[in-house]
């Protein structure tokens, strides 16, 4: 079990962050924000995927005048992403965005950030201090600041002094995010700031990479953090898709045990002894269970050494018995023995019987709980 790190609570629109809510999963629209059609668009997806909150870039003044109408249609709350120009922060605050991102590293000049954080506070809405290693140090500090850790530690000094800036002005709504492309030095950066204060943490690896290397990347550097119990919402952050940030984010919080979505497909590596095209059997499964809500786990097996023997706690499973027949059991005890062809057929419906009792079971115990 993972003791979280006790953090004050904000809202992001309906979405809480922080204050021992559920860690939300975030991502970032690609497509040009001046083009709201595309951007809702893109969003929808996202939030069918299981995306929470939603980032879009606010480069210039056409960004800023889409904003309205994106905020209007968007199914989750939106984030304005802000560098360089406080101004633009102004007109995506007015716009009726749910927060807004700020980089240290780029808008610096206390009394625009001042500006900023009164708008926001009049506006009853939160503000991230996004920074990453890449933008807050300068060229000539980067070349000079050989060793990781003094790098890092000047980081989160600079980031500490920001927050003080925003913190004068009586503005305690505020997330905190410290990412590097190095795994190693994101991890250092959200300890020592887990240390000095008690503000709700985005957390992410910075470029992480295509989704080939970028998901173990994150996988990596945010599940230490979760693991120790910092991070109160999460982005992984690839090239390509945005889609696929979403699903990898969930598969890092299920693994940790920290969210559960819907049903967990668990999979054998398979080996010689699997007759059964086990991968493409597994896919399929996890397509069609998409959707349903309840948290059970199903298991799709190469062979009867590894089900429903070693897959014994999973709700639902098929061990392939290699003579063009299969085992479908339930919690480790066999239901009955079914023909290959009928494989992801038999399991899917076996999966939504027992997900239809539990949805019942769960009923009753409502209503009595209730009376």
């Amino acid at each position: 079990m993972i003791t979280r790190r006790t953090t004050r609570q904000v809202h992001v629109g309906r979405v809480a962050i922080g204050g021992g809510a559920p860690i939300s999963v975030q991502s970032m629209t690609t497509t040009p924000t001046s083009d709201a059609g595309a951007t809702l668009a893109q969003i929808e997806r996202l939030a069918i995927a299981g995306c929470e909150i939603v980032r879009v870039a606010v480069p210039d003044n056409d960004a800023a005048a889409a904003l309205a109408d994106i905020v209007r249609h968007s199914p989750v709350p939106v984030v304005a992403d802000i560098h360089f120009r406080a101004a633009l922060a102004l007109k995506a605050i007015e716009a009726g965005v749910h927060k807004v991102r700020l980089n240290p590293g780029n808008m610096r000049k206390p009394d625009e950030v001042r500006a900023v954080v009164r708008a926001a506070a009049e506006a009853g809405i939160p503000i991230r201090v996004g920074a990453n290693s890449g933008s807050i140090l300068e060229r000539t500090e980067r070349r000079t600041l050989t060793d990781a850790r003094a790098a890092t530690e000047l980081m989160v000094r600079r980031v500490a002094d920001y927050v003080a800036l925003i913190e004068v002005a009586g503005f305690r709504d505020l997330v905190i995010s410290l990412k590097a492309s190095s795994v190693v030095e994101t991890i250092a950066a959200y300890r020592l700031m887990a240390a000095r204060c008690d503000y709700p943490f985005h957390l992410g690896v910075t470029a992480a990479g295509t989704p080939r290397t970028g998901v173990v990347r994150s996988a990596v550097g945010l599940g230490v953090l979760l693991a120790e119990g910092i991070g109160d919402t999460v982005r992984v952050s690839l090239t390509g898709d945005p889609v696929e940030e979403i699903h990898a984010a969930r598969a890092i919080l299920e693994a940790l045990e920290l969210r559960r979505f819907g049903p967990l497909v668990i999979a054998c590596p398979t080996c010689g002894r699997t007759k059964a095209d086990i991968a493409a059997i597994a896919q399929q499964v996890e397509d069609r269970l998409a959707g349903l809500d309840l948290p059970l786990t199903v298991a799709v097996m190469g062979c009867e050494v590894n089900g429903p023997g070693e897959a014994a706690d999973a709700d639902v499973g098929i061990a392939a018995a290699g003579d063009g027949m299969g085992t479908l059991f339930r919690r480790g005890e066999v239901v009955r023995r079914v023909p290959e062809a009928a494989f992801v057929d038999e399991l899917v419906a076996e999966v939504r019987r027992t997900a239809e009792v539990e949805r019942l079971r769960n009923e009753r115990m409502s209503i009595g709980g209730a009376e």
